[in-house]
């Protein structure tokens, strides 16, 4: 089963879920702020995706972070950083099986998730 991990109201997870949908994956949504993120997801993440891979660092979330937090952010402190301001991620993530894709792109969903 696919997991799409993202926000409501995000025009690239609309599109990915468009995309889903129109070519008939079965997937669950799970909406950040409805359905919270936990730690267990966020380290699987990053075991396997380059951190600065999921961090957002165009989103209004960041922008908004201090300055301190910005420029101090690495590896090590950026697990507590998402888990506490999930829009930092970048969206949408989307877990099939061993699969993690962050953002979102045509080519790389027909390849991962059609085969």
């Amino acid at each position: 089963m696919i997991t799409l991990y993202g926000i409501k109201n995000c025009d690239t997870v609309k599109k990915a879920r468009r995309w889903l949908d129109a070519n008939g994956c079965e997937h669950r949504y799970h909406d950040f702020r409805v359905d919270g993120l936990d730690a267990a997801t966020v380290d699987s993440w990053l075991a396997v995706c380059d951190w600065n891979t999921v961090l957002n660092r165009r989103s209004t979330s960041w922008k908004q972070l201090s300055e301190n937090d910005r420029n101090t952010v690495d590896e090590t402190k950026v697990r507590d950083l998402l888990l506490g301001n999930p829009t930092l991620v970048k969206r949408p993530v989307t877990v099939s099986g061993d699969t993690i894709l962050i953002g979102f792109n045509e080519d790389r969903f027909r390849d991962a998730l059609l085969t």
